[in-house]
């Protein structure tokens, strides 16, 4: 468990020295650590498990949700669909860090729910039966408004990660206009006046805001996109970034074929800039290439990919402390937290093509 600083950490205990300690049987400490009542008192359950949260016993073994201790301090977390946990995008990988860094800095417990499409209205139930040990939820990406509606009857604190709900529930976003404007003003002061769109995730309001943002972005310097140059795709990973950038390549004779493309996010401009230098455009001396949001692939990249957007670490980071300080309900109204955009300048950008 992370603590926050100044606190020490506290030795690994096994269940033997629990047992030890605690004057019992291992295997009745095993039991009890693994969520059996049956044949427990309450007393002793409760005196376990209270001496092995205190000594800081922690395996993966341990059921935390069925700990008398843990009530009221847990916080859950559920994926959009279709991501899944062990396969989650980079991006969404690194927000999930920072929710956990912040919420375990509080001595607070994350548990894993499961991804959207894998919880139905009676698993809901489930989880969320009176006397449940959650604080709040934390929503990583864009749900329903079906499922979000689903889990509001619980009354519980909920948080949206990168997505918004206008009176529904509170949420963290980046600044996506921040981020577009100081890409297109980057690439418009090296040069570039023709602009290309490859955009995945079509559907999610992240896609739309950000394609929104980059023509508005345009329209301060007078230029707008050429709709031939615009890419829309339903997902946004690497290999989508290279079928967004070999689709146009057929038009890349033509006198007004962009300068500069413009990715949904990281991991599509990290396949678009590989897909263009095998077809033999060199990036950046031929064609540029930058992305929307920011997350690590941009740094690891090679090229290193231009890139503007919100620390999405940050983005956790903020999940978490509105998901423990915010109040629950309506009453109090909800916060809706922008975090500003940065711009980290790469090699996939150089000076327009004469």
């Amino acid at each position: 468990m992370i603590k926050s600083p100044g606190v020490p950490r506290l030795k690994k205990v096994s269940q033997t020295q629990l047992a030890r300690e605690l004057g019992i049987s291992q295997a009745l400490v095993s039991l009890v650590l693994n969520g059996r009542r049956q044949g427990i008192s309450p007393e002793t359950y409760d005196r376990i498990w209270a001496h092995a949260v205190k000594r800081g016993y922690h395996p993966k073994g341990m059921h935390l949700a069925s700990s008398p201790a843990a009530k009221g301090r847990q916080v859950g977390i559920i994926l959009r669909a279709p991501l899944r946990l062990n396969t989650p995008t980079m991006y969404f990988g690194h927000v999930q860090h920072g929710l956990h860094t912040g919420i375990e800095a509080r001595e607070y417990t994350t548990v894993f729910l499961g991804a959207e499409d894998q919880l139905d209205a009676e698993k809901l139930r489930r989880i969320f039966s009176p006397g449940h040990a959650f604080q709040g939820i934390v929503l990583v990406g864009e749900v329903t408004r079906v499922f979000l509606d689903h889990l509001r009857r619980f009354g519980l604190r909920l948080v949206a990660v990168s997505a918004r709900y206008p009176g529904l529930c509170h949420s963290v976003l980046g600044n996506e206009p921040q981020a577009l404007e100081s890409l297109v003003d980057h690439l418009h002061g090296l040069g570039h006046r023709r602009f290309g769109w490859l955009g995945g995730n079509v559907g999610l309001g992240r896609h739309e805001s950000r394609l929104q943002a980059l023509e508005a972005a345009l329209a301060r310097h007078q230029l707008k996109l050429d709709p031939r140059y615009l890419v829309k795709l339903k997902d946004g990973e690497r290999i989508d970034g290279a079928d967004a950038a070999r689709s146009l390549l057929p038009l890349g004779r033509r006198r007004d074929f962009p300068t500069a493309f413009i990715t949904y996010n990281t991991l599509m401009a990290a396949g678009a800039v590989r897909e263009l230098q095998r077809e033999g455009w060199p990036v950046p001396a031929k064609i540029s290439v930058a992305s929307a949001d920011f997350s690590p692939v941009a740094t690891e990249s090679t090229p290193s990919i231009t890139a503007a957007g919100s620390n999405p670490e940050k983005l956790g980071e903020a999940a978490a402390r509105l998901v423990l300080d915010a109040p629950a309900g309506s009453e109090e109204g909800f916060t809706d937290l922008m975090l500003p955009a940065q711009l980290f300048i790469g090699d996939s950008t150089g000076p327009a093509r004469k």
